[in-house]
């Protein structure tokens, strides 16, 4: 009886400890939201995994109730903060609104590389045709590029007046042996003005545009921020402990998340200095649950969270958990609509949201 007695209170504490430690980890979560990674960069990988956080202590919570144990208590306060985050990663309703006068798209284009398996091995020029065809076909008043690229000998500006006769190209882009990439805003609507803001030891960028909606002037931030540059292949191979994976993996990881603040703090610099409204768009290559977004998304609304339905993931290898591409909308439009539609095209989905 005294050894059940002994393993009973081992037990008991060794559960303890675990929900101490899951607690602990959600809560980290959380703080990812407010720590710059560019000061402690390993505060974001909770971020990153705050869907697994919270279902890891969601199962915990029911077996704390199981057990009846007074643990379920640090179990529910750390869940708290998650009634006020979940939304950002999942939308039960949806919008019922029909659509508005003012359609944007964000598509991270993948140099037109990523998207060639589903097509059979087709061409980058071919699946950049194939891409054209479907934007030209939302129908939208600003289309948003990142990661448009195209191989040696297509001429950018000759590709864009005929794919988009009807739009104003603004682009900004970088050349190199295989070719030129970087960010493109398509305009069916007047340009008033526009720039770009380099970021500095990256070929990231962000380009703004300034459009004319009738009555007023708005400024749309085409950004792309720092990418891991990583392959599915390495992350497993590091999850597997291969050490060289996983030191690629950490490298990669790190430089990242350093960069990606300063980037975001050049973009709400500028935004800062606009004269007019602004809308963020394009490619963060952050979760909902970060830093990046947090920041970006102080002042204005999630067209996703407005508009959205399910989890809105927008890129394809990690679906259906991993919604990084956004738009970012001033409190002085409406958001009516918001769509992800299914197309494999490149690595990432388009967002499709409309406005009034």
């Amino acid at each position: 009886m005294a050894e059940k007695k002994k393993y009973s209170l081992l037990s008991v504490l060794l559960f303890g400890v675990i929900v101490l430690v899951v607690a602990g980890l959600m809560f980290c979560s959380y703080l990812s939201l407010i720590v710059n990674p560019s000061k402690l960069w390993f505060f974001a990988i909770f971020g990153i995994l705050y869907i697994p956080l919270l279902v890891l202590t969601l199962i915990m919570l029911l077996s704390a109730a199981r057990r009846r144990s007074s643990m379920a208590v640090w179990l529910l306060l750390a869940l708290l903060p998650a009634i006020w985050l979940t939304g950002r990663c999942y939308q039960f309703k949806g919008s019922d609104k029909e659509e508005g006068p003012l359609k944007v798209v964000t598509f991270n284009a993948g140099l037109f590389v990523h998207g060639q398996k589903e097509l059979a091995g087709a061409s980058r020029l071919a699946l950049a045709d194939s891409a054209a065809a479907f934007l030209r076909g939302t129908g939208a008043d600003i289309i948003c590029l990142q990661e448009f690229g195209l191989p040696v000998g297509v001429d950018l500006t000759h590709f864009l007046s005929t794919r988009f006769p009807e739009y104003h190209p603004e682009y900004y882009v970088l050349t190199g042996d295989k070719g030129y990439a970087g960010n493109v805003t398509l305009s069916r609507l007047p340009v008033v003005r526009k720039g770009k803001i380099e970021f500095e030891g990256s070929t990231n960028m962000a380009l703004y545009t300034d459009i004319s909606l009738d009555t007023t002037v708005i400024r749309v931030y085409n950004c792309h921020f720092q990418s891991y540059n990583l392959s599915p292949d390495t992350v497993i191979k590091a999850l597997g402990n291969d050490e060289q994976a996983l030191s690629a993996t950490e490298n990669k990881m790190k430089n990242s998340l350093m960069r990606r603040p300063g980037q975001v703090e050049a973009v709400l610099q500028s935004m800062a200095e606009s004269p007019v409204h602004s809308l963020a768009v394009g490619d963060f290559n952050d979760t909902p649950v970060s830093y990046t977004y947090q920041r970006l998304k102080t002042g204005r609304k999630d067209s996703f969270i407005e508009a959205g339905k399910g989890f809105g993931a927008t890129y394809i290898k990690f679906r259906p958990f991993l919604r990084i591409d956004y738009i970012l909308y001033p409190k002085e439009l409406e958001a009516c609509t918001y769509q992800v539609p299914k197309v494999r095209l490149s690595d990432h989905y388009p967002i499709i949201a409309t406005y009034r």
